[in-house]
């Protein structure tokens, strides 16, 4: 039995007659929010990006969750790679006329985010990843991690030192993915808990403007 299309919920910063020809940036929330959690942060990033935020394929509890948490028994990276594959689907059907496609994953959405852009290195100009994480691929050929080289991938990383949610573990592991894989900007905030601020809000358009914006200007 073939698996029918996924058709998320989408929220969107412009009218789809107002897109074409501008960078895409795509959201992905964290574990039991929705696609209207990180919508706030439209008006903080550049006005030049069309901005669609994502709702997770699973109802759970209040919210939604893109996979089972990595401390749940019946997480597993296939679980991972499923959501994942059915969002790259998704992104196919929506980048065509769009000068680029950013991520930016808050959480587990940075989990997305991360792994979105291992499955596919060449189809993302920059990845934004705020107080979360990377997974284990545990050798899994959905993710094509060779393809990405140190200094290549524009990435920031944000967080908390004192973030309540992500264990030592995974940050460890993160950071190392990151260094090993990425071109990569990493800013520790205080007093921010497991959320997203002010400051980092700006950092991260300036990141955008960078390395997507001027970016895209050079090439033009």
């Amino acid at each position: 039995m073939t698996k029918s299309a996924w058709n998320p919920v989408v929220l969107w910063s412009k009218p789809e007659a107002e897109r074409a020809g501008t960078p895409l940036l795509v959201l992905f929330h964290g574990y039991l929010a929705n696609e209207e959690d990180l919508m706030g942060l439209a008006d903080y990033l550049p006005a030049d990006f069309t901005i669609a935020s994502v709702r997770a394929p699973q109802a759970s509890g209040p919210g939604y969750t893109w996979f089972p948490l990595m401390s749940d028994a019946d997480y597993s990276v296939d679980a991972v790679v499923d959501s994942v594959a059915d969002v790259a689907a998704w992104l196919d059907t929506v980048r065509d006329g769009h000068t680029s496609v950013s991520l930016l994953g808050f959480s587990m959405g940075m989990a997305v985010a991360t792994t979105l852009m291992r499955h596919r290195p060449q189809d993302f100009a920059a990845v934004v990843g705020l107080s979360g994480f990377v997974v284990p691929s545990q050798d899994n050929p959905f993710f094509h991690d060779d393809e990405l080289q140190p200094g290549g991938m524009q990435f920031f990383w944000g967080r908390d030192q004192a973030d309540p949610v992500i264990d030592a573990p995974r940050i460890e592991y993160t950071h190392a993915w990151l260094n090993a894989h990425t071109a990569l900007t990493k800013i520790l905030y205080s007093n921010m808990g497991h959320g997203i601020n002010m400051q980092e809000l700006g950092h991260v358009k300036e990141f955008l403007v960078h390395t997507v914006l001027r970016a895209n200007t050079r090439a033009n």
